[in-house]
């Protein structure tokens, strides 16, 4: 397996230094479990380093992502040994397909004019990694993802919109990008880097077609507007200069929790779907008849001071959003397979911001509360009733308890799991759960969500056992659900499943 290993693309993953306030007043880093070994180690590297010389960023022409490097990073972080690595490689790479080579170069000069064409791949690919050698990970997604010219350019058609694309797709890119980020290992953050460049905007497909696609604006800036990267524009700069410059002038700090509050108030705001409409199509829906509300809310959410704050705020908007929404009234639990990828992609959050300088930092936070509000509202916008949620008991003396420790069960039923996403979402609560899991009843009051003075630190380990229960605990030996059958796809919508 060593002479298979790329040492520079893939070294041994480090631990990063998270910008997150720990208990003590320091800054936490990310964990690795007990389990961690040198032969699981070269296990992951070797099923890295293969992944990157063999296999497409998408598995199909419909272009669902490639998963290898999230599920090998997540088992190892977790302690899975090299047998359960090298499975899960072999199960996971039985549908890719193969790299192919690309109609021609992509250059410094060029590299705007084919976004969009995953036949142009290999190319970024080369690309990308030609840019690394000069470059590190924070400066490249400076200058492809979050400079003003990546985005939005004088009397171009179409506009690039990178921060959109890499925001696209289920918030793949970043993930994967992320992935990259978190673990030091450069060869997964180019290849989410080649994803982003490769990543259609839906709307050029879904709505436009292909003729008409470079006269009609993304959706997506509908979300992420283009005064965000201030573009000349006077007004907005003046508005939000003591943002930029970290000076608090507002009054009063509005809470990420606050910010859903108003979504769930204004009836304004609907899903623009029912249960069985296809996905993607009510994604844009939401998009196109809420956009501008949407970023508008977004606006209103305090980013001054200390962003890291902040970043916490969001960490624990998905979870509650995914974990409370989920849960139904008899007691069944829905497991939304769109609104789990708020949770899974969160965790990679905080690497991405801290190596981003402060005003791409601020973009990031408003552009991905923005599109994470947009899949919130297209799956229905359901209620949080956090009251019901944190009224069950959580004691690990219960009857149906197998370890005094709740987390050490799930975390091994989630090793043997044979969907990636699984050990994602699992791995984020825990790690959540060890940060904030002291925090008690009253934390969050001084917010206009209601009763978010009820939610404490148990939301994580509620989460993760509501959801272990729902995609099967596999090795105490219920059946094995793969992705199709683990995951609820009906999305969050009113029991009449009307239009609204």
């Amino acid at each position: 397996m060593s002479q298979e290993i790329d040492a520079k693309l893939f070294p041994i993953p480090s631990r990063f230094a998270l910008p997150l306030p720990s208990q003590q007043g320091g800054i936490t880093t990310s964990r690795a479990w007990p389990g961690v070994t040198p032969s699981s180690t070269e296990a992951l590297r070797g099923i890295l380093s293969k992944n990157h010389r063999k296999w497409h960023v998408y598995f199909n022409d419909k272009m669902f992502h490639n998963h290898i490097p999230h599920a090998a990073l997540t088992l190892w972080r977790l302690g899975a040994d090299s047998n359960i690595l090298e499975a899960s490689y072999k199960q996971t790479s039985s549908f890719q397909r193969h790299s192919f080579a690309s109609p021609g170069p992509i250059t410094k000069e060029n590299w705007r004019n084919h976004l969009g064409d995953e036949n142009f791949y290999a190319s970024y690919l080369q690309f990308m990694e030609e840019e690394f050698k000069t470059k590190g990970m924070a400066e490249m997604l400076e200058e492809y993802v979050f400079a003003t010219e990546a985005n939005h350019i004088e009397n171009a058609q179409p506009q690039p919109e990178m921060l959109a694309r890499f925001l696209e797709g289920a918030i793949h890119p970043f993930i994967h990008t992320g992935f990259g980020i978190e673990f030091g290992t450069p060869g997964v953050f180019l290849e989410g880097m080649y994803m982003l460049f490769i990543l259609s905007i839906f709307i050029e497909k879904s709505i436009t077609g292909l003729a008409q696609a470079a006269i009609h604006p993304s959706a997506c800036g509908m979300v992420i507007p283009r005064a965000w990267f201030g573009n000349g524009n006077v007004k907005y700069l003046t508005q939000h200069f003591s943002t930029v410059v970290g000076v608090s002038r507002k009054p009063q700090d509005v809470h990420a929790f606050t910010i859903v509050a108003r979504i769930v108030g204004d009836k304004r705001i609907t899903p623009c779907a029912q249960a069985g409409d296809e996905v993607i199509a009510v994604y844009m829906d939401v998009m196109k008849a809420h956009g501008d509300a949407i970023a508008n809310y977004v606006d209103e959410w305090t980013l001054e001071g200390d962003l890291t704050r902040k970043v916490e705020e969001l960490l624990w908007t998905q979870t509650l959003i995914y974990g409370v929404c989920g849960l139904e009234e008899n007691g069944g639990y829905n497991a939304d397979f769109f609104l789990m990828h708020l949770v899974t992609s969160s965790l990679l959050l905080a690497p991405t911001f801290a190596i981003l300088k402060r005003s791409s930092q601020i973009r990031l936070l408003r552009a991905y509360f923005s599109i994470s509000l947009t899949w919130y509202i297209a799956r229905g916008r359901p209620a949080l009733n956090i009251k019901a949620f944190f009224s069950n008991p959580t004691s690990p003396y219960s009857q149906f308890a197998i370890t005094p420790n709740p987390w050490l069960q799930i975390i091994q039923s989630t090793l043997v799991h044979p969907d990636d996403h699984v050990g994602k979402l699992q791995r984020a609560l825990a790690e959540y759960g060890a940060l904030w899991g002291h925090v008690g009843k009253g934390y969050f009051k001084g917010t206009e969500l209601k009763d978010a003075e009820l939610i404490d630190g148990t939301l994580f380990i509620r989460t993760a056992g509501l959801n272990a229960g729902r995609v099967g605990w596999v090795r105490e030996g219920e059946p094995q659900l793969t992705e199709s059958t683990a995951w609820d796809y009906r999305g969050l919508f009113p029991a009449a499943n009307a239009k609204v």
